[in-house]
Parts: structure tokens; C-alpha cells; sequence
């Protein structure tokens, strides 16, 4: 797969380069859920019938970001999470429009004008409630109106799991109260986040369960304070083991931005300065304050062995 960055307005040449005949699925696509999934395979199966590529064009940063507007609280899927995921479905070219300030102002009708049919966007595929546009003023009726004979609009109803819309709202609801099994059903995978391996307190060494401290490497939506049953890919292999998502009140009485240790089973490597990348499997309990390291440490290893149980 191939990755275009774009911005408006877009410049010749890149309208030489990228010009062509396509079906493009148009989206923001944060989570890349089973419902966004089903928009990415109705223009993969579109383009194959047409014989032409197929792209995929989404916006960053998440216009709510940008805007300061709603309930955007980080990413579900950060970009390159997101390549990775389209690559595997099979989209030929990724275009990343920026979203800015001036770009949200852009009229629904320069969006088509200017961006969708210069590129010769030949079928552009959208979810029932896309919008776009200047205050989101455009839908797919205007993308059928404006595009007339140029551009053809196939619109993918609403993709429902027992009786519900699948919506991205709905999986950080879900992070956010630890419900993963409603979460990773949604996604049509387990929700995860990257990061490197930071130097820490080093406190868990200390009393046995020694921790990788990780910085995350983009805004993630922050799932529920909390213990959970994780996998983690480090280098090349899988790992078990459990993750602490929060403010370790034992030790700490003020401290308000979360921390996220994971104790990898049967591992003692050093691993300060490589990136990890841990699947949330199952959310164990909530943090709390111990009133002993004793307690903590006996809870820890209980957290372990549930943990162990859950995994399999």
C-alpha cells in the first residue's frame, strides 16, 4: 500500500502523479471498526468489478482534535496503526488529507471540486452518516448531486451487532468502563496501544514484579484506571503478562496522568528504548490504594495468576 499525504489545495503535480481512475472509500475511520471495515470492503470489492485501485482517504488530525469540539479524547487507531490495518484489507493507496483550521472551512462543494474529482475519483463509497464540508453541511446527497456523471456514490448502511449500530462512541465508552469483551467485539479485534520503553521508578524490581514502563507513542483513547490480562509483542515474539493502567496511589497521593507498567511473564530482559505493542485482553480490576506493600505485592501475584488462568 501506498501513503499520499495531501493538503488543500492540491497542487498539480500531485494531480499528475495521483490522478486516476479509482473507487475511493472516504472517511475519518478512527478505530477502523467492524462498521468502517465494511465500508473499506464494499470499495475493495467495487474496484476489483471496475478493474481499477483502490484508495482510502481520511483526514488528520481528527478534526475534533483540531477544532476543540465534542468528545474527542485520543485515538482509537492512530495512523499507523490505521496503515497497517487498510494494508491488510487490501487498499492499494492511502491518501491522509490534513485537517486544519482552514481546511474545515472548505465548502462541501470545493471538497468535491477541488479534491475528489481532479483526483478521478470514479466511485466514492461512504457510510450512511457521512458528512463533510464546512460544518459538516455536505452528505451523500451532495456528493451524488455535485459529482453528476463523473463520479458515481455508493452509501453502506449502518453495520449492526445484536440489534446495535457498531460506532466508534460506543468502543470508548466501552475502554472506558473496562468492558473489553464489548470493545474487542466491536473492533473485530482486541484494542491495543505502542509505545517505548522508558526508564520508570523502578519500584516493581524491587518487590519481584519488575514493570516496562512505556510511553505512549501517540494520543490513545486511555482505557478505565485499572489491572489488566495482556499480550505484548516485544521484537519479534508474543509475551504474557499484566498491565497497570493508572496512578499507583500506594505511592504516589497526587500524581494524575496515568501510567501504563506491564510485567511480562518469565522475562527479564532489558528492554529500555524498544517499542512494544500490548493487546488489552481482559480488564481484571479496578486500582486501588493498598495499605502495605505486603498487601500490594500479594495482590500483584494474584493478579498474575488470574491473569495467567485468562490467558490461556
Amino acid at each position: 500500500m501506498i501513503t499520499v499525504s495531501l493538503s488543500y489545495p492540491l497542487s498539480d503535480e500531485l494531480l499528475h502523479q495521483w490522478g486516476r481512475s479509482q473507487v475511493t472509500a472516504i472517511g475519518q475511520f478512527d478505530g477502523l471498526h467492524l462498521g468502517h471495515a465494511s465500508v473499506i470492503r464494499k470499495a475493495v470489492e467495487l474496484a476489483r468489478e471496475q478493474k481499477v485501485p483502490v484508495s482510502v482517504m481520511t483526514f488528520h488530525p481528527h478534526p475534533k482534535e483540531v477544532m476543540k469540539k465534542g468528545d474527542y479524547e485520543g485515538y482509537l487507531t492512530p495512523l499507523v496503526d490505521k496503515q497497517d490495518i487498510l494494508a491488510d484489507m487490501g487498499v492499494d493507496v492511502l491518501y491522509i488529507l490534513r485537517f486544519d483550521e482552514d481546511f474545515s472551512k472548505v465548502s462541501p462543494e470545493a471538497f468535491i471540486t477541488d479534491i475528489l474529482l481532479p483526483l478521478q475519483i470514479q466511485t466514492a463509497v461512504v457510510g450512511f452518516d457521512f458528512r463533510f464540508g464546512y460544518r459538516g453541511a455536505g452528505h451523500e446527497h451532495t456528493l451524488r448531486e455535485l459529482g453528476g456523471e463523473r463520479m458515481s456514490v455508493h452509501t453502506v448502511p449502518p453495520f449492526e451487532l445484536d440489534g446495535e449500530k457498531v460506532s466508534s462512541s460506543s468502543i470508548r465508552r466501552a475502554l472506558q468502563t473496562g468492558d473489553l469483551a464489548h470493545a474487542s467485539r466491536w473492533l473485530g479485534r482486541s484494542y491495543h496501544i505502542r509505545g517505548t520503553v522508558m526508564d520508570g521508578e523502578k519500584r516493581g524490581r524491587t518487590i519481584g514484579f519488575p514493570t516496562a514502563n512505556l510511553k505512549l507513542d501517540d494520543t490513545y483513547v486511555i482505557p478505565v484506571k485499572g489491572v489488566y490480562a495482556v499480550r505484548a509483542l516485544v521484537g519479534e515474539r508474543w509475551r504474557s503478562g499484566v498491565m497497570n493502567v493508572g496512578v499507583k496511589p500506594t505511592f504516589h497521593e497526587s500524581v494524575l496522568n496515568p501510567s501504563f507498567e506491564v510485567h511480562l511473564f518469565d522475562f527479564d530482559q532489558q528492554i529500555y528504548g524498544e517499542p512494544v505493542l500490548v493487546e488489552l485482553h481482559h480488564y481484571i480490576r479496578p486500582e486501588r490504594k493498598f495499605s502495605s506493600v505486603d498487601e500490594l505485592i500479594t495482590q500483584i501475584g494474584n493478579d498474575a495468576q488470574t491473569a495467567k488462568k485468562l490467558l490461556g
